[in-house]
Formats: C-alpha cells, sequence, structure tokens
C-alpha cells in the first residue's frame, strides 16, 4: 500500500507519453521494422546506443532507444506495444511488476549488474553513522528489500529470517544504530543525501549523479550469485521475434563486454 499512490501518479502522468507512442505505430512495426527499446538513460540506454551507432546495421538490425526515468512505464509501454522490448530491470523487481500489475513481460538475456550502494556526504565509513541516523531507501517492494538485505549483510542491521524480496523496516529484528528509513522513489536517493545521512542508491541513479559505486560507495553489492542482473524483456510471444533475436545477440557480445568494462569501470559489471 506504501507505494500505491506514487506508482498510479508515475501511470496516469506518463499515460500521454504511452499513447503518444503508440500513435507512431511502434506497436504495428512488424517484424521488418524498427525495434523501439525503452530503458533507463544509464547505463542501458547507453549500452543500447552503442550497439546502435556501432553494431546493429551489420546484423539488418533498426534500432531505436526511448529513455525513460522511472520503473513503471517501460513496462506498460511493453505490455501495450507501444515498444518492443524494455532494458531496466532485474527478476525480482520484473516478477512483482507482473504479480501486481496483471502483466506478462519475459527476461529474453541477462546484460549487466548494477551494484546497489550505500552513500554517504557525511561519513566516510558505514560503521561512522551515529545512532539515529537517517537513511534513505528505495520505496517500491524489490529494491527496499535489496537496500535492507544490503544493510544487513554490512552489519548494520538484521532482518528476521526468511525475510525475502518484499522485505520493509518492519522486518528488522536488530538495529543496533536505532537507523531510521526514509522512503523515497529510487530516483530521489541520490538527491537526497544532502538531507539525510545516507542513501541507498541504485547503480544507474548512482552513475547519473556522478557517483562511483566502485570508488565512492560505503558498502556495495557483491556480483556472486547476485540474482540482481538487468536483461532485455519483452511481453510474452515476442521471444522469438527476429529483431529480439538480435538485438539479445548484440547485447551479449565481446564488443559489449568491452563497451561495459573501458566505460564503466567496475561501476557496471557485464553478466554474461
Amino acid at each position: 500500500m506504501r507505494n500505491t499512490a506514487k506508482i498510479t501518479t508515475a501511470v496516469l502522468a506518463t499515460g500521454a507519453l504511452t499513447l503518444g507512442l503508440s500513435a507512431c505505430g511502434a506497436g504495428d512495426s512488424g517484424s521488418d521494422g524498427p525495434l523501439i527499446v525503452a530503458a533507463s538513460p544509464v547505463p542501458h540506454a547507453e549500452i543500447l546506443n552503442y550497439v546502435k551507432d556501432n553494431l546493429a546495421k551489420k546484423e539488418g538490425l533498426d534500432l531505436q532507444v526511448k529513455e525513460f526515468t522511472d520503473y513503471v512505464t517501460p513496462n506498460t509501454a511493453t505490455q501495450d506495444g507501444s515498444v518492443g522490448a524494455n532494458y531496466f530491470q532485474n527478476k525480482p523487481y520484473l516478477d512483482d511488476f507482473n504479480k501486481k500489475n496483471g502483466t506478462d513481460i519475459v527476461p529474453v538475456v541477462t546484460v549487466h549488474l548494477e551494484p546497489l550502494g550505500l552513500y554517504s556526504h557525511k561519513v566516510k565509513k558505514a560503521d561512522d553513522l551515529k545512532s539515529g541516523a537517517t537513511v534513505a531507501i528505495p520505496n517500491d517492494t524489490v529494491n527496499e528489500a535489496r537496500a535492507l538485505k544490503l544493510l544487513a549483510a554490512d552489519g548494520l542491521i538484521t532482518l528476521k529470517a526468511g525475510a525475502g524480496n518484499e522485505a520493509t523496516p518492519s522486518d528488522i529484528t536488530k538495529n543496533p544504530k536505532n537507523l531510521k528509513f526514509k522512503e523515497l522513489e529510487a530516483a530521489q536517493t541520490p538527491r537526497s543525501l544532502d538531507d539525510v545521512d545516507a542513501a541507498v542508491v541504485n547503480g544507474n541513479y548512482a552513475i547519473e549523479s556522478d557517483l562511483k559505486p566502485s570508488k565512492d560507495a560505503l558498502v556495495l553489492e557483491s556480483p556472486k550469485n547476485n540474482p540482481y542482473g538487468n536483461f532485455l524483456a519483452v511481453k510474452k510471444g515476442e521471444e522469438n521475434d527476429p529483431r529480439v533475436k538480435k538485438l539479445a545477440k548484440l547485447l551479449t557480445s565481446p564488443e559489449v563486454k568491452k563497451f561495459i568494462q573501458d566505460k564503466y569501470a567496475g561501476s557496471v559489471l557485464a553478466s554474461f
């Protein structure tokens, strides 16, 4: 319930944009037309634009990239056919979205991981957070749970046994620093750093805010056995679209792996 109003607002606010995309015929282009992919600006759209500018033409793929700054519209646009695919999310988030919205979007190929990190403008180490410190965390179900797991992995809090991808602050059993949590839309967490003691920030939003996860994070997710890899996704039934298959192949090519390594220097990790 805590996110209902915000998600509804996001859907209403982006409805006109979604309709506009539909009016352009994105959903009617067929397998011979352009493939329009909805993506978060960083790093997803940057990776897609690298493919578009350097690899797509050789494969006969007409790739178009549409940028979105929220985590709702890319899925609603994919579901209604306004775009042919999206690239911005991980499996726990998609599972939660499909369950809550009655959508049937499926992953095609996993491309990269953006490690979630804890950042601060006020302390240099997580242990330096004072008693009663305020920590901003994402308010969508999966990323909130993911943030709490990150803090638990570093010993800042303890979660009750079995707390999974829907964990909330109410699942905290031990909080030795008496941390207080401020739940914000994921995109707002880096902007809150001057107002809170620390913030857990998604990798894409960290990079957009000139934070370097590999250097600036007080605590950073480990890539080992990490379920939060980001993937190309489509509406169920579109997995065999030749354009989608071409893009999946290009997104997991040696050229893209090198691009990710060179451009992001450990702040984004190739998952293939």
